[in-house]
This record gives structure tokens, C-alpha cells and sequence, in this order.
């Protein structure tokens, strides 16, 4: 059975330590701590790109760029979103719009997300009201409220390209 469209979703988490640099949405957030991960550890684009191979029924981030792989150790987590893209174009498909929630203790993150949208759409190859990027405590509850970690969740459309198109 063929679909129009189909809906994926993504979640990551990664420890926070000193001495690593903060990447959330492919722009570095001045913070003390930094996210411990074998790529640059960036939560967002990890759930996003788990939520576009998930809806494309293409597994996750961990069967494409295994940790285990030294070519991975300190990725750019845009390049590998990027790949995703390409890998959900090759199915058919292309992103119809992402719904992603940040939840982190510390930084405050809204004045940074008008670049992660800029800089997602750009990599999604969307407008910018294709990409809705929310942040959000947990009130000092659990290890993101204890800022031991960050987290972040991830929802995706992703729909058929019309006959004819040229997607890349």
C-alpha cells in the first residue's frame, strides 16, 4: 500500500560534561557544558534525523552512522541530517514539516531558536514555517531537570513527491 505521506517520530539524549562544546540545531549555545557523544552529540538534529528515517521506514541514526565507526567520531550532525534527507528523497519522499521539542534545564535556549530554525530549514530544503522547534524545562525533575543531560523529541512528515519532481 502506497501513501501520500507518512509520519515518523525521533528521540535522543545525551549526558551533559565539561570541556564539550553545546550544539543544539547545528549552532553553538555558550554554556559551561557541552554534550558527551561520538558525533558532536547535537540532540536535535539526531531526533529529527531519527524521526525522517523512521517515518521512510529506514531504521534509525545508530544503523546508518554507527558510533562504532571512526569516520563518525566528531561528526557534524548537520551532514548527517543532510544524508537523511537524501536517503528519504531516494525512497520518494521529501519533508513536509518537523514539530521538535528541546527539554534542557539550563541554557535558556529561545534567543538561539531563530538560527536552528534558519539552519534546519536550509538543511531540510524547507521554509522556515516547515520547521517549529519548542524548548521546554522539566521543573528541576529527572536528569534533564538535575542537568545531568539534554534531551529532545522530534515529529516528522514526510510526503510523496509529485510525478515529475526533482527532489535532492
Amino acid at each position: 500500500m502506497s501513501f501520500n505521506f507518512k509520519i515518523g517520530h525521533g528521540y535522543d539524549v545525551h549526558r551533559l560534561v565539561e570541556d564539550r562544546k553545546l550544539i543544539l540545531g547545528g549552532i553553538e549555545i555558550p554554556h559551561s557544558l557541552g554534550l558527551l557523544g561520538h558525533s558532536d552529540a547535537d540532540v536535535l538534529l539526531h531526533a529529527i534525523s531519527d524521526s525522517l528515517l523512521g517515518a521512510a521506514a529506514l531504521g534509525d541514526i545508530g544503523k546508518h552512522f554507527p558510533d562504532t565507526d571512526e569516520q563518525y567520531k566528531g561528526a557534524d550532525s548537520a551532514v548527517l541530517l543532510a544524508h537523511c534527507v537524501k536517503l528519504i528523497s531516494q525512497k520518494g519522499f521529501s519533508v513536509g514539516n518537523i514539530d521538535a521539542t528541546i527539554i534542557a534545564q539550563k541554557p535558556k535556549l529561545a534567543p538561539y531558536i531563530p538560527l536552528m530554525k534558519r539552519k534546519i530549514a536550509n538543511i531540510l530544503a524547507v521554509s522556515e514555517d516547515c520547521v517549529n522547534i519548542k524548548a521546554t524545562t522539566e521543573e528541576k525533575l529527572g536528569f534533564t531537570g538535575s542537568e545531568e543531560g539534554i534531551a529532545a523529541h522530534c515529529v516528522a512528515i514526510i510526503v510523496k513527491k509529485p510525478s515529475g519532481a526533482i527532489f535532492v
